[in-house]
């Protein structure tokens, strides 16, 4: 996996009583983006949580969010993620084979 790190000028600097800015363009890459983001145009320290999250998953996967097809259902990562677990079954997400590299013998 190779690391890759960007900025892509979307940063807004907040006063220090402000928790969250309200914003009239929608800016970032969908699949990333927040709910509250893409309806409400609402940026907080909370979107920013939610990307790492969509991140992790597809650490923990080895699937990206863009693009993830399964052959069942038409849902991205983050809903094939919401449906493993409302079923009660997270752990079908885990990539295994990332888990078993990984293991010291």
């Amino acid at each position: 996996m190779n690391p890759k790190i960007s900025d892509f000028g979307l940063a807004r600097i907040f006063r220090g009583d402000q928790t969250e800015i309200n914003t009239k363009r929608i800016v970032g890459t969908y699949g990333y983006m927040s709910p509250e983001y893409v309806i409400d145009v609402q940026v907080s320290a909370k979107s920013d949580v939610f990307s790492v999250g969509v991140m992790v998953l597809e650490i923990v996967s080895g699937k990206k969010n863009r693009g993830f097809a399964h052959p069942h259902h038409e849902l991205n990562l983050l809903g094939h993620a919401w449906k493993l677990w409302n079923e009660g079954r997270p752990l079908e997400l885990v990539d295994i084979w990332r888990t078993v590299r990984h293991q010291k013998y």
